[in-house]
């Protein structure tokens, strides 16, 4: 399939072709994404990444830890782990066994031990020590997909590529009518990057997120409650249905 060349005012670069095309959509979904946007805005204000850091290898590393873990559980692990390893080549000298009794407390922690000591080594190796800001580079690193490449681009280099979709985004995107409902996971990010503009790509999902652990939850969810979520939600629709019998 040919890809959409895109170039942008927030990365004066201009942007290497996107390898899909993303869906058409109208201008009447445009309007209504870019409302619910500015609706969620101005509840999370200060919407940004959740997991701790203060350079982009260290959220290279928080975020393959984040896999099917939580930020708050990430976030009390990394910082001995940043400590015990300031830098990359601390890593890659070390091994797996030696970083697994810092991040035990989190699911799968063997395997990410491997796959944070691979791509700290690749980062040496292949990237003079540093975290590479090409979405194909970092996705060749091991333990990296589109959402942990997505998460490091926005969020450390400020350069948008796609959009994060993890649970809650994927949620409330089918239930803010923002994807099909039987969108993939992969067509819910490309309905997102259609609907909205790039700039706005990075902290959409920041705040879809916030939104989904407040408020629009998968289970006690108080959205017949929520001003947002009554104008926008089909959940908060059931719930009133289901409200009056």
């Amino acid at each position: 399939m040919s890809a959409t060349l895109v170039r942008t005012p927030d990365n004066p670069r201009g942007m290497r072709d996107l390898p899909f095309r993303l869906p058409e959509v109208t201008m009447a979904q445009k309007r209504r994404a870019r409302a619910i946007y500015d609706a969620l805005e101005e509840r999370y204000p200060n919407a940004e990444c959740a997991l701790d850091y203060t350079q982009p290898h260290e959220l290279l590393v928080a975020t393959i830890l984040s896999a099917q873990a939580t930020d708050v559980g990430v976030n009390k692990a990394t910082p001995a782990l940043f400590a015990a390893f300031p830098e990359p080549a601390d890593y890659a000298s070390a091994t797996p066994k030696r970083i697994e009794p810092y991040v035990r407390t989190i699911g799968l922690f063997r395997n990410k031990s491997k796959h944070i000591h691979g791509a700290m080594t690749a980062l040496i190796e292949e990237h003079g020590g540093e975290v590479p800001t090409e979405i194909d580079a970092l996705l060749a690193l091991p333990g990296v997909a589109r959402k942990t490449a997505n998460v490091v681009l926005g969020d450390a280099f400020g350069i948008r590529v796609g959009v994060v979709v993890d649970t809650h985004v994927e949620r409330l995107s089918k239930r803010f009518a923002l994807a099909p409902e039987d969108a993939t996971v992969a067509m819910v990010e490309r309905h997102l990057m259609a609907r909205l503009p790039r700039a706005k790509w990075t902290k959409i999902s920041h705040m879809l997120i916030l939104h989904g652990r407040a408020v629009c939850k998968a289970r006690g969810a108080s959205c017949d409650e929520d001003e947002i979520c009554r104008k926008y939600c089909a959940y908060s629709k059931e719930l009133r249905r289901a409200e009056r019998g």
